[in-house]
This record gives C-alpha cells, sequence and structure tokens, in this order.
C-alpha cells in the first residue's frame, strides 16, 4: 500500500502515491473525481463507497459506485484505488464498511478518505451523520445524538504522520514515502507456489492433515491465509480428493476460487463448485476432483447424505464468524479438518476464536495443531495504513495483562477493585481505558465488529459500568469486566397499542417492542426496562462471581434511575428461528428489581410484585411444551428442561374463555403468529360446538395447529384456492375471529 505502482504512466502529475489521503471540505468529491480521472486505467476499476448512482471519469475506465452496506461483498478481493466518501450527509461514516475495504487494497494502492470540513477543525466538532440514523431510537432524532465516536476519529486521522491530509482549497500535500516500509521479501521460499515461508509452513500443514489432527492457522487480514488454503486445495484436488469449503459468505472465499483456477487451468467453476475433469488428477483418477462450497448450515445435510467413510476433507475459512455450536459438529464429525481465522479483521476475532475453542480442541483432539502467519503478502510489512486502520477501528484491542498479584490470589486482589459509572464523553477522550473496555467485548464476542465501537460511545440512553483495578504505584486504571445497558420502552399508549397490533414497528427498543408484538402484551411496549446490551469479565477472572457482581450493580443504578425492570433472568420469549450470528435461539429474560432476598421464593416475590412480568412469564411457560413440540423441537433437552419454571401446573393449564377470546382477539388483528397463540387456539376449538363454526374452517384451522408450512395444511389450503404463505396467514387469522365471534 506505501508502494506506488510500477505501472504508472508519466501522465500522473499527483505525487508519489501515498497509502492515505484524506480530503476534508464542503464539498470534496471534486478533488476526488480528480484524482479518479489521473489514475491509470487498470483493473481493477476505482471504488467508490458511499454513493448510490453510478460515476464516469474522462480519460479513464468507469468509477464502480457501492453502497456502504455492500461494501462487505468485496472482502477476499483486491483493490488499488478507493475512494470512501464519508463526506455526504446521507451516509457519513460506516466502520463496518471501512474496516472492509481498507483490509482489500494492494501494494502500490491508494485510498482515499472524504470527509465534512469539521473533522479538519477543532471548532465546530463533528455533527452526527447519516450512519448515526441505526442509533436513533424513538423518539430520539438523528440530530440529537452525540458525535463522541467521530471526534476521535477526527482527533486521530490529525495526530498521525503518515496521513496526507489535503484541505478543500489548500495546496496538495507532498509525501514522503519511508523507505523502511518496502521490505524485500525473503530470497528463497522452499515452496515455490507460496510467497512467504509462513504460507509455505501453514500449505505444508495443510497437506499432512491427519485424522484427530486439526490444523488451526491464524492471521491479520492480508497474510495469504485464504491463499494457502487455495494452494493445498488445489494440490488435493491434483491427486484426485475432493474438499468441502465453507466460511460465512461465498464472497469471503472467492481468493481460494482465484488461486484454484490459477494453478488448475483445465479446471472448471459452476457456481459455488470448481471441478477437475477425470484424467486431469495426477493419479489419472477415473472420476472428477472437486471442491465445493457449504453454507456453515448446510454442512450437516450434506455429511448426513454421505458416507462417514467417503467424507472429503473440510476447510472452514473464517472460523471465528460461525457459531461455535457449528465448529463444534464439524470437528466431531469430519477426521480431517482444518480451520482458518482473522486474528484482527471484519469479521469476528481470532483471539476471541481460540480462546472459546481453544479448550475444546484440548480436550477433543489432543493433538492438534496451531499456525501463525505474519508476514503480509498484499502489502509490505510496517504499512502505515494497516497501522492507522487499527488505530481508528481499535481491531487489536484487548484486555490488560493482570499482573502477577491475581494470578497468585485473584479472590483478594480482587477485594481492591471497584465498579464504576463511566461518562463516555471522558472515556471517548481515554485511550486506554477505550482500548481495554473494548477488548474485553471482543473478547467476550465472537462478532463484535466496528461499529460497536460507536454503538459503545454514542447510543442514546445507554448506561455503562465496569470493574476498575487502581495501581496505587503507577496511579492507571486496569479494567476487568464491563456491562452496557439501554433504556427502552416508556411508549404512549396509542403507539404501544399499534406496536401490539403489529401495525407499527419504530426505532429501536428491541425488548420492549417484541414482548408486545410476539408475547401479546400490550404493556411491555408502555413500561420502562433497561436491556443488557453486552456483558463481558477478563477472561483470567471467569468463574469467580464477577458477571454476577457487575449486574447486581446495574440493578441499583436502574432502581436510583426509576427503572424496575430489567432484562435478565427469568425467560419470556424464546426465538423460534435459530440467530443467524450465533447458530442458537435467542432467549429474552426478565426481572423484576427491588425485591430483596434470593432463591426461589425471591424470585416468586419479584414475579408477584410485578403483574406484567409474571404475566409473561406464564404465558411463555404455557407456549413452551407446544413449542418444543413443533418449532424448537431439536432443542437440547438439557437446555429444555432449564426453561421450564416449576410454577403452578394447574395455573397453567387453566385457560378461560375470556383469556383465549383476548389472545385470539390479538392475533386477528394481526399481532405475533399462530405457532404464537397455539395452546389458546387448540383450547377454544376443543370448547367450540361444530354448529358455531363452519366445518371447513375448524378442520382448516386443527390442520394449520401442525404449522403453517406443513404439508397437510398448505394440501388442504390450495384446495380451497389459499395459495401462498401470505394468504395462509390472512386465512388463519380472519378463522380465529370467527371462532371467537362465534364464541361470544
Amino acid at each position: 500500500m506505501t508502494t506506488p505502482p510500477s505501472d504508472s504512466p508519466s501522465r500522473i502529475d499527483l505525487p508519489a502515491l501515498e497509502a492515505w489521503w484524506w480530503i476534508s471540505g464542503d464539498d470534496p468529491s471534486g478533488a476526488a473525481q480528480a484524482i479518479c480521472e489521473r489514475w491509470p486505467a487498470r483493473e481493477p476499476a476505482p471504488l467508490w463507497l458511499g454513493t448510490g448512482e453510478a460515476l464516469s471519469t474522462a480519460g479513464a475506465m468507469p468509477v464502480r459506485a457501492l453502497a456502504m452496506a455492500k461494501a462487505a461483498t468485496q472482502l477476499g478481493g483486491e483493490q488499488s484505488l478507493v475512494i470512501f466518501d464519508a463526506a455526504q450527509p446521507a451516509t457519513g461514516f460506516d466502520p463496518d464498511a471501512f474496516g472492509a475495504v481498507a483490509g482489500t487494497l494492494k501494494a502500490g494502492g491508494l485510498l482515499v478518505l472524504m470527509t465534512p470540513a469539521a473533522w479538519a477543525a477543532a471548532d465546530p466538532a463533528p455533527v452526527p451523520d447519516g450512519d448515526h440514523a441505526r442509533l436513533a431510537h424513538w423518539p430520539i432524532e438523528r440530530e440529537q445524538l452525540t458525535a463522541r465516536y467521530l471526534a476521535r476519529l477526527a482527533r486521530h486521522l490529525s495526530a498521525h504522520a503518515s496521513m496526507l491530509h489535503w484541505p478543500q482549497g489548500g495546496h496538495l500535500p507532498a509525501p514522503s514515502l519511508d523507505s523502511g516500509n518496502q521490505a524485500a521479501r525473503p530470497d528463497a521460499i522452499a515452496d515455490s507456489d507460496c510467497l512467504t515461508q509462513d504460507q509455505a509452513a501453514s500449505v505444508a500443514a495443510l497437506e499432512a492433515l491427519a485424522p484427530a489432527r486439526p490444523v488451526v492457522i491464524s492471521a491479520d487480514r492480508g497474510r495469504g491465509k485464504s491463499g494457502a488454503l487455495g494452494i493445498a486445495a488445489a494440490r488435493y484436488l491434483a491427486a484426485g480428493q475432493d474438499v468441502w469449503l465453507t466460511a460465512p459468505r461465498p464472497a469471503a472465499v472467492s481468493a481460494i476460487f482465484e488461486r484454484l483456477a490459477a494453478l488448475l487451468p483445465r479446471g472448471q467453476r459452476e457456481g459455488n463448485v470448481f471441478r477437475l475433469p477425470a484424467g486431469q488428477a495426477e493419479d489419472d483418477t477415473a472420476s472428477d476432483s472437486e471442491l465445493r462450497f457449504l453454507a456453515p448450515d448446510a454442512i450437516e445435510a450434506a455429511r448426513l447424505a454421505c458416507h462417514d467413510e467417503a467424507l472429503p476433507r473440510l476447510f472452514v475459512d473464517e472460523a471465528a464468524a460461525i457459531p461455535t455450536p457449528l465448529l463444534k459438529g464439524y470437528l466431531a464429525h469430519f477426521p480431517r479438518i482444518a480451520f482458518a481465522t482473522t486474528v484482527h479483521g471484519y469479521e469476528g476475532t481470532g483471539r476471541g476464536f481460540q480462546l472459546r475453542f481453544r479448550h475444546h480442541l484440548e480436550r477433543q483432539c489432543p493433538g492438534w495443531q496451531a499456525l501463525e502467519m505474519t508476514t503480509p503478502v498484499r502489502w509490505a510489512p510496517g504499512d502505515p495504513l494497516e497501522a492507522l486502520t487499527d488505530d481508528l477501528l481499535l481491531l487489536s484491542a484487548q484486555p490488560p495483562e493482570l499482573p502477577e498479584p491475581c494470578a497468585k490470589n485473584a479472590q483478594q486482589w480482587l477485594e481492591g477493585c471497584d465498579i464504576v459509572v463511566l461518562e463516555r464523553d471522558a472515556l471517548a477522550r481515554d485511550e486506554a481505558a477505550l482500548r481495554q473496555l473494548f477488548g474485553l467485548l471482543v473478547q467476550a464476542h465472537y462478532r463484535t465488529t466496528p461499529a460497536d465501537l460507536r454503538q459503545l460511545l454514542d447510543t442514546p440512553g445507554l448506561t455503562l459500568m465496569a470493574i476498575r483495578q487502581r495501581d496505587v504505584t503507577t496511579g492507571r486504571d486496569a479494567w476487568l469486566g464491563v456491562v452496557a445497558a439501554v433504556e427502552e420502552g416508556g411508549f404512549p399508549t396509542p403507539l404501544a397499542h399499534d406496536i401490539w397490533c403489529g401495525k407499527r414497528r419504530p426505532r429501536g427498543h428491541l425488548l420492549a417492542q417484541s414482548l408486545a408484538a410476539h408475547a401479546g402484551h400490550q404493556g411491555a411496549a408502555g413500561a420502562r426496562w433497561w436491556r443488557v446490551l453486552r456483558i463481558a469479565v477478563h477472561p483470567a477472572l471467569w468463574r469467580r462471581g464477577q458477571g454476577a457482581r457487575l449486574l447486581q450493580a446495574l440493578e441499583q443504578q436502574a432502581l436510583a434511575a426509576g427503572v424496575t425492570r430489567l432484562q435478565g433472568f427469568v425467560p419470556l420469549r424464546m426465538g423460534l428461528k435459530r440467530d443467524a450470528a450465533s447458530g442458537e435461539h435467542a432467549v429474552m429474560m426478565g426481572k423484576a428489581i427491588g425485591e430483596s432476598g434470593s432463591g426461589e421464593s425471591a424470585l416468586q416475590g419479584q414475579l408477584a410484585q410485578d403483574a406484567l412480568l409474571g404475566a409473561l412469564q406464564q404465558d411463555f411457560q404455557r407456549l413452551l411444551p407446544s413449542l418444543l413440540k413443533h418449532e424448537l423441537h431439536g432443542l437440547p433437552p438439557v437446555l429444555a428442561d432449564r426453561l421450564r419454571q416449576r410454577g403452578s401446573e394447574a395455573d397453567l393449564a387453566t385457560l378461560t374463555p375470556a383469556a383465549c377470546a383476548q389472545r385470539l382477539d390479538w392475533y386477528r388483528r394481526g399481532g405475533g403468529g399462530l405457532a404464537l397463540v397455539r395452546p389458546w387456539l387448540e383450547t377454544a376449538l376443543e370448547a367450540c360446538e361444530p354448529a358455531r363454526l363452519d366445518e371447513a374452517s375448524h378442520h382448516g384451522l386443527v390442520l394449520a395447529l401442525g404449522g403453517q408450512d406443513a404439508p397437510a395444511f398448505i394440501s388442504w389450503a390450495e384446495g380451497q384456492g389459499i395459495v401462498g404463505r401470505k394468504a395462509r396467514d390472512r386465512w388463519c387469522r380472519a378463522a380465529a375471529g370467527r371462532l371467537i365471534e362465534q364464541s361470544e
């Protein structure tokens, strides 16, 4: 990224190209357009992020315009010129998009960042931009938010010597290339297909994959990790052996397919399959060999369709971004398997992956092998753009290293720690604290992305509390745990009613709106909640009660703010589909706070104190057996048993006609779905006399109880002229309405 392109035509009258240019002004697009016009006509064409319309330049190839939301499609590819348009008010600076494209720039490339003029001035400070809209939860508008995150970016940009700042109307800055960054490659690499020694070592390990001896490769972006997978896969195909490949998305493995095409020119790519025709393999095999890409959640079905003895090798790229339960399943069933992951990157974190997965590997496969690739292949070592991107997005943020006294006597050492409420204006300027706290969150959650830092600093109504240990000798703080909670709910009655019956969905308020719209309690939208967004404790202090300590402190803070409900502890609602990120069903928990005591008696006291939570919990327990029979039938028995609360079975079994009518009235108005009213609908159908509801409607509803997508109901519905899922849903709601009308 710091080396000028060797093939640049002499007509380029820009100074020698540097990694970073920063253009600021009220309308800096003209300067960026000029750079595109003077850019050499070569592939790939310049990429302009942040505009929704195609751009063209005179005397050069067209510019490729791409919306910020589509930046992830560039992962796995390479760029030579990227214009990142953060100056437009409608788009602003998207941290995830920036993180995605910054690492795709290759040596000799140029990244141009356009920002408003305020970023370069001490006063006025940056104002909320278009990307802040995702944080503007009802009733707060984007313009009312703070811009702590943008102010921090502006300070860091101004402080970096590698940044070439070109203010609108000012003189073009002259770069000074650091020749020390243009490190030479090693002269002799044992493997001629590899670019670095550690890439060659990784390829050798992949070629030697043995049963029960998985390989784990970790690397920062641009180190040739995907290239190593591609080289090894090509050699397996050449030997007549199949390979399966998975990653969070097909775009993430485009470099692997490109490597296959380069090494096996007689091979053919057909969609997500690269096939080497029969007779092209080294052993003249009589059948084709192929690499097949499969989505992470499609691996199990493909495995079941294949004989165990015929299972191919499985390569898992960007493993940190794949749910741990899926990874454990791969490890259990594939004898020869390799995992590759990015250490500090856009999609997940390799540190968090290894922290969570390492213990499982050691238990299941003691002979597993860990390899790390450190030498960049896409740019020179010590590249300033890589360092600056890491600094801006905190990609390498990590928890503090704990002193020796903690390891020897952690409990005594923790007694000297206190819990504090963090003031975010000060936190945004305390880089050491911010790095430690964000590092805790990165370690705790594998899908932490650059945008989470903006959420931490600028989300309205957010309370941030942390465990602090102060070194009395140095006065420095070590941050050992953090919890973030955001206030939700408080909707006025008319709006709460519209949310309850599915007519409105204001921005934000995930917990309050979900409990109203999917659990059927309008009061959940009107109530005030604190929802726990994230909680993390230093890995060295796990299982020492520090998470509970944080939550107890958060409860007291919520009570002081007049909030008596906190997300956590008692199951209130469960998602019917597995979350795409975690691979698990999401569970919403709630707790009434302010009641003293502990144990089952305290729990019953809290539920009795809060009628809303009590009703939500009772409805969840009434619904759970039906869900476990249908939508949640694959839930592990241990988890299902833990979800069951030992309440009064008589209360759960008793459904009055009035309660059924109320629940079905909510459903017919557009609330929830049929799966969420099944017990009430079953009770109403059992109590309904045949003469009070026509036979066809009664039969259709009975079939629908097995699922609106069940073959029996679909077949019946099509016979009645009801075609399509939406049509079936409308019919069910209308039929339920007729049922309660007949019952009145």
